[in-house]
């Protein structure tokens, strides 16, 4: 979890009337994430979510916030960002760029199942097809580039058997990435980080349905399959050993393809994509385990799953049936 700007109950009304939102009854920091600094808001309208942006920068926003309005506009269970009478989406709090979101009902599941993999494969299979509308474009920020700057960084931090598997993976994904079938594969805005604490379901036990995706600040442009894959590489996944749970994986993808069917080349490169969302994860913990940033709040993830996560991907491939 991570606070790197305190606010006040000060600074907050202040914005809170800029956007139309009444009164400030509370406000509390939220104790998840790692890139943003994040508050529960609670008004005499409703309830939000505040964000104040540590690393992106103003300019970069609309993208991912307009992509969240277009996407609970299509009727997904996104948060809907908050604009000020001119229709802004962007806001400064603090010194920095900053958003506010409708809060969605429902909670984190820690353990999901089939139902849970089913209901967000369905989902994220809307999303993608809901995309095709949209206009604005930015590349996924942490792409194979960010991959090839983010390497030699964290490369002197490991062991001979982690720095092996490190080159080797880079060769495996810088070739992969060259290769027609990747460079011919669909795209669109993706999400991108869609683990099980960005999602939330609400209903009875046994019974809840997905309410809400939220936390779009890695989304981008890049192949849908990706997305699919840092998807699988959370939600169907053992977090003890890194392994894939099989019968998770072909609920999440049958669910999937009831809304989106996959063509021949995305199901044949989803097991590289998926090392590459591996990859992609285990590098930025490295980063953050090795190299945290000053915040008031924060507890860095522990690299050593996603390196198993990357090493299962590789020993034991799932090739799902075309």
């Amino acid at each position: 979890m991570a606070v790197y700007t305190e606010v006040n109950a000060s600074q907050a009304g202040e914005l809170a009337a800029a956007l139309g939102l009444g009164e400030v009854l509370a406000l509390r920091p939220i104790s998840s994430g790692i890139e943003n600094t994040n508050y529960f808001l609670t008004t005499s309208s409703g309830e939000w979510v505040l964000t104040l942006f540590e690393r992106l920068r103003a300019d970069q926003l609309p993208f991912y916030l307009h992509l969240m309005q277009h996407l609970a506009r299509a009727g997904l269970p996104v948060p809907e960002p908050r604009g000020n009478p001119a229709g802004e989406l962007v806001h400064s709090l603090g010194g920095k760029p900053a958003a506010v979101v409708n809060r969605l009902k429902g909670e984190s599941l820690d353990a999901p199942d089939l139902h849970h993999c089913a209901q967000l494969g369905g989902v994220l299979a809307r999303m993608h097809l809901a995309v095709e509308s949209f206009p604005l474009h930015q590349p996924n920020l942490r792409d194979i580039d960010w991959r090839e700057q983010a390497a030699p960084v964290v490369r002197p931090y490991l062991d001979d058997s982690a720095g092996a598997l490190l080159d080797a993976e880079m060769a495996f994904q810088h070739h992969l990435a060259q290769s027609p079938a990747y460079r011919a594969l669909p795209r669109g805005a993706v999400h991108a980080d869609l683990f099980r604490d960005n999602a939330m379901f609400d209903g009875l036990p046994g019974r809840e349905q997905l309410s809400g995706v939220f936390d779009f600040y890695f989304a981008g442009v890049d192949t849908f399959t990706y997305d699919i894959g840092v998807v699988i590489n959370d939600w169907c996944v053992d977090l003890d050993t890194g392994r894939l749970d099989v019968a998770r994986a072909e609920a999440l993808l049958q669910a999937y393809q009831a809304v989106r069917p996959l063509a021949g080349d995305e199901l044949r490169l989803l097991p590289g994509l998926r090392r590459a969302g591996a990859l992609r994860f285990w590098l930025s913990r490295l980063g953050d385990w090795h190299l945290p940033r000053d915040a008031s709040l924060l507890t860095p993830k522990p690299p050593l799953h996603f390196e198993r996560v990357l090493r299962d991907c590789i020993e034991q491939p799932w090739h799902p049936a075309q």
